[in-house]
């Protein structure tokens, strides 16, 4: 039987449980990513519009200065997560039969955004320093070592890329994984859970994501793999296939954070539902510190 953890007598979260996810859970996952934006299209779009608007007013704003347009549309993957709280919520709500039509997954999403829940805001303004520090780093790192300026694509592909005088590229790519790496780690189901879960602390929400990203390292590399080149392909598309990656991504990762982390229900007593394609192989970690009432 596969160990569980009850909740404390004071009331207080009981431990969080993480499961192994096998190699192939991330396509899985895109699957019902895709399933869920087909059944609730409206949100999701308007959400990829804005933020293919976004990224057109980040061209518009610094088309001559390639070396800012390299760090803030790499930068984009880092804060993404958190601007997608509210198709989080759609999914979950898909999830447990709940009504989707159109004016109810509005109101959903109004009221997840007008909740303005301290943590997520937390968390988001944390992402966003990661995200404003790399692109500051890669701004800084290209106009100081780049051998002639960098002021458009083509630039940035002669003289970064495909330089053979320089490691300019492989510093560049070295320095931005180095970044990335821990903050995919540390927010991988981290935001799903606040969501999920309105009495988890960011800490414990952090801590949770980074039991999960060890329990399953080699699955949750190849959905990092997966999240960068899709959104790369959306941003190729002159930012147009953006309006369908940014929600697809997001329902996506909703059914990642399903599958790393044992429902509540489950993890504190009730027997565990096999699910298709879902490992049933979880890691309780009792030491976890419990919230404050």
């Amino acid at each position: 039987m596969p160990p569980r953890s009850s909740p404390p007598a004071d009331g207080t979260p009981g431990a969080i449980v993480v499961r192994e996810a096998g190699l192939a859970q991330p396509l899985d996952w895109l699957r019902r990513g895709l399933e869920d934006l087909l059944r609730c299209p409206g949100p999701g779009l308007a959400h990829g519009a804005v933020s293919a608007l976004f990224g057109v007013g980040i061209v518009w704003l610094a088309h001559d200065h390639f070396w800012i347009l390299a760090g803030a549309f790499s930068g984009f993957l880092i804060v993404a997560p958190i601007v997608a709280t509210g198709l989080y919520a759609i999914s979950r709500s898909l999830e447990r039969g709940e009504p989707t039509a159109p004016a109810a997954a509005w109101r959903l999403m109004w009221r997840v955004w007008r909740g303005h829940d301290p943590r997520l805001v937390h968390f988001g303004v944390l992402l966003a320093f990661a995200g404003t520090g790399w692109v500051l780093t890669s701004a800084s790192l290209v106009t100081s070592f780049a051998a002639h300026p960098v002021h458009r694509p083509l630039d940035f592909l002669h003289h970064v890329v495909l330089h053979d005088a320089s490691w300019l590229f492989e510093v560049w790519l070295m320095l931005g994984a180095l970044l990335a790496a821990p903050v995919f780690a540390s927010s991988v189901v981290a935001i799903p859970l606040l969501l999920d879960r309105p009495r988890v602390s960011v800490l414990r929400a952090v801590l949770t994501s980074w039991r999960a990203v060890m329990a399953s390292p080699a699955t949750l590399a190849f959905w990092a793999g997966i999240l960068m080149v899709v959104t790369l392909v959306g941003m190729a598309t002159l930012l147009v296939g953006l309006v369908i990656v940014v929600p697809w991504l997001a329902h996506a990762s909703w059914h990642a954070y399903r599958d790393l982390v044992v429902p509540e229900s489950d993890s504190t007593g009730a027997a565990a539902p096999h699910l298709p394609g879902r490992p049933q192989t979880p890691h309780v970690d009792p030491s976890e510190p419990s919230e404050p009432r």
